[in-house]
Formats: structure tokens, sequence, C-alpha cells
């Protein structure tokens, strides 16, 4: 099996090679591409690698691999002991403002402490609903499992849609949503004062009363996920 390396140094390389994988730049024809490092791995929203990703960090995690078992990993999927899930990329648009996308989350925040704001979300043509929050957080099951699971929001497997969870929300009676991504989805701010734009934890700018970002799917990743091993 030939595997490209993203990110990473020459002990990585060696770990393929361990697993018993060849490695390839990755214009040669990859079946795999290893993504080293949260640089690595967001690189992949912008620029699309042509074989599904391992993704790899210091400790691992859900979808990701622990750099010291890339070997083992490896190993897995040249025995065909892997799956391949498609996970969407999400597309934020405000105005005519440049399409951020997004991996894991885009999140609307108040930018000033110990202050809410409102916000109502649309999908399609139908409005959910209003909430007073501190912020609302769109994740999808990439990044299910981090601030929006903080949040209370669930945990999603690779196909489930996408989390729309308040953040802090006034009313113990706010509603979790999982919704489809490939309907647009629009989060606008109905209260004055600044709200922070987050994407994939990097702070993106702040918005205002009347604006309102829409979300839907920019494109898709394959995330290749190893299984039937004690590492995994």
């Amino acid at each position: 099996m030939n595997v490209a390396v993203r990110g990473g140094d020459d002990d990585d390389a060696a770990a393929v090679g361990v697993g018993g994988a060849t490695v390839v730049p990755e214009d040669g024809d990859p079946e795999v591409v290893v993504a080293v490092g949260d640089e690595a791995i967001q690189s992949t929203v912008t620029d699309l690698p042509a074989a599904p990703v391992l993704p790899v960090m210091p400790s691992g995690g859900r979808h990701l691999v622990a750099r010291d078992s890339l070997d083992a990993a490896i190993a897995a999927v040249v025995a065909g002991d892997c799956r391949v899930d498609t996970h969407p990329i999400l597309g934020l648009r405000h105005g005519d403002a440049a399409v951020v996308r997004a991996l894991h989350d885009v999140t609307l925040v108040t930018d000033a402490p110990a202050s809410i704001s409102e916000y109502t979300v649309t999908v399609g043509r139908e409005r959910l609903g209003s909430v007073r929050a501190d912020g609302v957080v769109v994740a999808t099951p990439m990044g299910s499992d981090g601030y929006a699971a903080a949040a209370g929001g669930p945990i999603l497997e690779a196909g489930a849609g996408v989390a729309v969870v308040p953040i802090a929300p006034f009313s113990t009676a706010a509603e979790r949503r999982v919704v489809d991504p490939d309907t647009p989805l629009t989060v606008s701010v109905e209260r004055d004062g600044a709200v922070a734009v987050v994407v994939d934890g990097v702070r993106r700018g702040v918005v205002d009363r009347g604006a309102d970002l829409r979300m839907d799917r920019a494109d898709s990743l394959d995330v290749v996920t190893p299984t039937r091993t004690e590492n995994f």
C-alpha cells in the first residue's frame, strides 16, 4: 500500500514503513494520506487530499490516531481492518465575505464577559426558533465531541448530520438540534452587542445585531479509522 505523509517528520515516515506501507509523495497516487498534527489536519480543509486521510495527533482521540501508535494503525489499514467515513466540511458565509471552511465547528459567542445575546436558527426556509444564550455552536461529527459536547450537545457519528447547540442558554428548555448539512443553516444575531465568530478554534471576526451567518456543506473529507485493534 502506498501512503503519503503530510506534516510530521522522518520518525512518522519510518512508522509508516514499520506498519508495512510504502511512503510516496502526495502526487504519487497514495491510497491513504497520513496527516500529522493539527496544522496538517486543518490543511486538508482547504487543500483536499486525493485519498482518504488518517489524522494523527500526539495523544490520539476520537477519529484520531495517537502518534506513538501510528505503526500499528498503518498495519491495521494495510490488513484491511479499517473503515472510511465521509465527513462534511462546512462553508461559512457572512454577506459578501469570502467563504471560511470548518472541519470541526463554527461558534458564535458574546465577545464581552458575563453577557448574553439572542440567536435565531433557520434551516432552509424553516425557522427553528430563537434562544437567548452566551452563544451557539454548530458542530460536525468530527467536532461534536469538543465544545458542542461540553455545552450539552450530542456526540455524532459520521453521516448523522450537524449539531446546533446553544451555549449557556438563559432557558433550561433550550433545544439542541441535529440538522442536515446539505440544507443551508442560518444563525442570526438578534440582539445588540458584539458576537465573536470562531471557526475550528480560530477567531475570525466580530459581528453584531442583524448579522446572518449561513452554513452548509462546502465539501467533504474521507477519514480512515483503523478497527479491530486494541489501540483504537
